[in-house]
């Protein structure tokens, strides 16, 4: 039996509404979290007392949202690295092994030593942030030539540079740097540690058990400067334009192979900043599995920000308490439950804004009912 209506979809020929990407991500959220509950609902779990726990665990206080801030800090990076290059079209899924390999490069500052080590924080610090933004651009830098001078898909380059990032660590971690042979590193002097809220709580009580570190500035700062060169630069523009119309690029004399270099560098930085907010910030030393899968995160995250840089900043917050009640809700992979969810939806989403949805009825459905047949 024919139903009374039907659904057409007609590409979108004009640009979408401004707030129109904002209310998809919203919705995806919202969906998101409907769906899980419905799960939770069916295996005979109460979704209510599942998301009430859920908040308190995550932003219940002002030490469980500090939890959140310092998981959110390296997704905000990440985050921000896939957002510079998914603007200009650019696939980059390697914010993984770029986040390692600043990782990397920034514990060679205390670990070779390349400093003195009773160096002050204030020469150590920005000495590790610089090392770690170095070896973050290194490894966009070879996907980057790749695509640029032999058309390599940097879809490939990039996901396979992660696991090298991984196993290169990983040497260095179990040979030549094992702290007694464990799978870590000795511990990094205190001078080289990103300050916490806590280091001030003999002056400032209330900071007693707060964990936030300096990494999240770094991250407020890059969304920032990434706004700034995406919406306020030339450069900015040049890569706009290579994202929307390569063909017109480079009618207009860009150099879109050079752009596509430094775009890569630029994004790899950003994770490889990443990389050293969390050893510095978090673990204090290079160890096996510093990343729960920031990297891949991070996708998520640029995308479900519909690449924009203040945007991110409140994804990533989403993302770092999730990641928190990983570890506190029951039942065990509820977060993972949602994030899945989250990713569908935002995948789906996409469709409202390439294409426009009508529903057909009545007269104009049996004509086009009759014109079918």
């Amino acid at each position: 039996m024919a139903l009374p209506f039907s659904v057409a979809v007609e590409k979108r020929t004009e640009d979408v509404p401004r707030w129109m990407p904002a209310l998809t991500s919203v919705g995806s959220v919202v969906l998101a979290f409907v769906f899980s509950a419905l799960v939770l609902w069916l295996i005979g779990v109460n979704p209510v007392q599942v998301y009430s726990f859920f908040l308190r665990a995550t932003f219940g206080s002002w030490a469980a949202f500090s939890d959140t801030m310092v998981k959110a800090t390296p997704l905000i990076l990440v985050g921000l690295a896939c957002t510079v290059a998914f603007k200009m079209k650019l696939w980059n899924i390697g914010a993984e092994g770029q986040f390692y390999m600043g990782a990397f490069f920034a514990s060679l500052v205390v670990l070779v030593p390349l400093l003195p080590t009773n160096s002050p924080p204030a020469v150590l610090i920005p000495a590790m942030a610089l090392m770690g933004m170095v070896g973050g651009a290194v490894w966009g830098f070879f996907p980057g030539v790749l695509k640029a001078r032999f058309g390599v898909n940097e879809i490939i380059t990039t996901l396979m540079l992660n696991y090298v990032a991984i196993l290169w660590n990983n040497f260095w971690i179990f040979d030549r740097w094992s702290d007694a042979g464990f799978q870590m590193t000795p511990t990094f002097e205190r001078n080289s540690w990103l300050p916490r809220l806590s280091d001030y709580a003999r002056t400032y009580p209330a900071f007693s058990g707060i964990t936030l570190h300096l990494g999240v500035i770094f991250g407020i700062l890059a969304a920032i400067v990434v706004w700034w060169v995406m919406q306020r630069s030339r450069w900015g523009y040049e890569i706009r334009l290579i994202g929307d119309n390569p063909q017109a690029a480079r009618y207009a004399g860009i150099n879109i192979a050079r752009n596509i270099v430094l775009v890569m560098m630029f994004s790899g930085a950003l994770a490889g900043l990443a990389g050293m907010s969390e050893i510095s910030g978090v673990v204090h030393r290079l160890q096996e599995r510093i990343s729960p899968g920031y990297g891949f995160t991070g996708i998520i995250v640029a995308w479900l920000a519909k690449l924009n840089p203040f945007g991110v900043i409140l994804v990533s917050i989403l993302f770092g308490a999730l990641i928190v009640a990983g570890r506190e809700v029951q039942p065990s992979g509820i977060a993972q439950l949602i994030q899945g969810f989250v990713l569908f939806a935002v995948i789906s989403s996409d469709v409202l804004l390439r294409y426009k949805i009508h529903i057909v009825r009545g007269a104009d459905h049996t004509a086009a009912v009759g014109e079918s047949a």
